[in-house]
């Protein structure tokens, strides 16, 4: 990755929303939380407006405009991303948004499952308003 990227992460839960912008190295830029503001229960348009406004806040805190384009790649895991056509439909969203120039988006649970582990097999589980689990072999 670049020393130009700035990545914007969000854990959008049913109880919480994290949000971080980081650089290339991995480098917190800023950071901001929120309320669960799952597009599944609050609907879509007010569920990215929370995480706008959110990555807005990190956005200034790292010294950034508070207006898109805010990074050049978006990693959102979010609550109630169950199903690929909701992970298809939030993936359209956050790309209309223009809030980077790539976007990833998977169910909340992968999260930790994806980043504490070098590996692509684990397992996590995640304790917020609900509780989930996710477990993923080598093959």
């Amino acid at each position: 990755m670049n020393d130009e990227a700035v990545i914007i992460a969000i854990d959008g839960g049913g109880s919480k929303t994290d949000v971080l912008l980081v650089d290339g190295s991995g480098a917190i830029l800023g950071r901001s939380r929120g309320p669960g503001a799952s597009p599944q229960v609050v609907g879509m348009k007010p569920g990215l407006d929370v995480f706008e406004s959110l990555v807005a806040e990190a956005a200034v805190q790292a010294g950034l405009p508070a207006m898109p384009p805010f990074g050049t790649h978006t990693s959102a895991y979010l609550a109630g991303a169950d199903l690929p056509v909701e992970e298809e439909e939030l993936l359209r969203a956050l790309t209309e948004r223009g809030w980077s120039e790539s976007v990833v988006v998977g169910n909340d649970t992968f999260a930790p499952q994806t980043t504490a582990t070098p590996t692509p097999s684990g397992v996590a589980v995640v304790c917020g308003a609900g509780i989930n689990a996710v477990g993923v072999a080598r093959d």
